[in-house]
């Protein structure tokens, strides 16, 4: 069994687990970080995001309208603390991303563009054209090409963590273009290893999001919290596996029944709004386990849904 050694292992090499190994990286250049990933980094599931990401950005916009926007689309179960340090910092990494090369879609005068989004009673959704989740991770794996200390273990399935006294001590993984095994020790491990959306019999999530990381970290011991919270998005295409983003809706697209009727404001979530006007927090731009909500309640009674663009 091939072994390597490194200061911090990292599972995963999407969004979250470039943007660790780049923070490790400048905080300390010493560091020896391997990034572990089954798949090539720019297949990783991040790629698939379509409509944006929340950051204030607008002068009539705040931190605190931000954050009860998080909170009341919660339901009010969010951790308040991590959600006020959130949308504290998101502004900063998106600027960052920015920095980086990230193409944000932009208005005339030149500023960054936001659109509206489910939930959200501002606009304050930056995205980069439709294709945001591939421009982002773009941005992010080739910003990581620059620190040498961050080596790749590309197409490599980790089976399980080294523990030693209660300590994780690396990986054991599979390199599945050899079919060989490969020990990777670390002093620190950092699980970014995803959902497990897969489990589902319906879902739009790709075929590498089978939650195997979080069955590792169970094995040994981790305390998993919230794992029910799976959102549950109302817009796929049947049968298809294909999400159709909430930038449709976010642009005028609405949901009615086979009677053409919007039936959103029958739950709640009206009045109802003008055609090609949408209105943040109404009808098509409710919260979006809300607009999932009316949409299953409206199916079951035998009405099937559309959307019109």
């Amino acid at each position: 069994m091939q072994t390597f050694n490194a200061d911090i292992a990292i599972i995963g090499a999407g969004g979250a687990g470039l943007r660790a190994a780049i923070a490790a990286a400048e905080a300390n250049p010493q560091l020896k970080i391997a990034l572990i990933s089954k798949v090539y980094p720019m297949r990783s599931h991040t790629v698939a995001a379509e409509g944006g990401s929340a950051a204030v950005t607008q002068a009539h916009d705040s931190y605190d309208f931000h954050f009860n926007d998080t909170v009341s689309g919660g339901d009010w179960l969010c951790e308040q603390d991590v959600v006020d340090y959130f949308v504290e910092h998101c502004p900063t990494e998106m600027t960052q991303l920015e920095l980086w090369g990230c193409p944000w879609s932009r208005k005339e005068d030149g500023s960054v563009n936001v659109r509206r989004f489910g939930g959200m009673k501002i606009e304050r959704t930056w995205f980069a054209a439709d294709k945001t989740g591939f421009h982002m991770l773009h941005t992010l794996f080739q910003t990581s090409l620059k620190y040498p200390q961050i080596q790749r273990f590309d197409e490599h399935f980790v089976l399980d963590i080294l523990v030693d006294e209660g300590h994780a001590r690396g990986v054991v993984a599979i390199n599945m273009m050899e079919g060989t095994k490969v020990q990777i020790r670390a002093n620190a491990v950092i699980m970014a290893t995803g959902g497990a959306g897969r489990v589902y019999r319906f879902n739009t999530n790709g075929g590498i999001v089978t939650g195997d990381g979080m069955g590792i970290a169970l094995r040994h011991g981790v305390p998993l919290r919230d794992m029910e919270f799976v959102q549950y998005h109302p817009t796929g295409l049947p049968g298809s596996g294909i999400l159709m983003t909430e930038g449709c809706r976010g642009e005028g697209g609405i949901l009615v029944n086979k009677d053409g009727y919007r039936y959103l404001q029958d739950y709640g979530l009206g009045p109802e709004t003008p055609l090609g006007k949408p209105e943040n927090k109404y009808m098509e731009l409710g919260p979006r386990d809300k607009v999932s909500q009316a949409f299953w309640h409206e199916w079951r009674a035998g009405r099937t849904i559309k959307l019109t663009v």
